[in-house]
């Protein structure tokens, strides 16, 4: 064996040591209730997406075109510090989104943390939330359902910094007068999450 050779095995040999530490953690954490939020990534048509959950449900869901690491520090400063990546626990909404691009699930069934909504936004999401697959409602319909059809732009500004996007379809909100509006994944992203829903434009 080469001295390269060599130094390869001995770097493999530490790379698997540490997974299998990094696993033992994980599973001692696991087990002595100790993770507050579980965060993994979901491979999906519109990207990888990071995806958080407490015992609660669903925490946050986001687009690879958001930092991850501003992502995580703010679930610690919002809801606790006590984070740490565990795949398992996120199956379920793995599976979910997965059977929704295949164009199998219209509806989502599973629980939700809503911690980091509030007040009006909260408002603005629930009746977001009640927007059918397929069918499309504006800005000024969401705040009207959210109770102040005055307050479009706060609703779209709700809208665009929706925590759970997808599962909470905010993509279905399009602007009052036509055209799509914004998104926070990017309007390509909305504009295909609305094709496969079979909505046209």
């Amino acid at each position: 064996m080469t001295s390269i050779e060599s130094r390869l095995r001995r770097r493999d040999d530490e790379v698997a040591a540490t997974e299998r530490a990094a696993r033992a953690f994980r599973e001692r954490a696991a087990r002595e209730e100790l993770i507050d939020i579980a965060y993994g990534w979901v491979d999906t048509p519109v990207g990888r997406m990071l995806a958080a959950a407490t015992d609660e449900g669903l925490l946050r869901l986001g687009f690879e075109s958001e930092r991850v690491d501003v992502t995580l520090a703010e679930l610690a400063r919002k809801v606790s510090p006590r984070i740490l990546q565990d795949e398992r626990r996120l199956e379920k909404i793995r599976r979910q989104l997965g059977e929704y691009f295949e164009g199998r699930r219209k509806v989502f069934d599973m629980p939700l943390d809503r911690s980091l909504m509030h007040g009006f936004h909260r408002q603005v999401l629930d009746a977001t939330e009640r927007i059918p697959y397929g069918a499309v409602s504006t800005y000024r319909e969401v705040a009207e359902r959210a109770g102040n059809a005055r307050a479009s732009r706060a609703a779209g500004n709700a809208l665009g910094s929706n925590p759970i996007p997808i599962v909470i379809p905010c993509h279905r909100v399009l602007r009052t007068g036509g055209g799509l509006g914004g998104y926070g994944g990017g309007l390509d992203r909305k504009q295909l999450l609305l094709q496969l829903e079979g909505v046209g434009l």
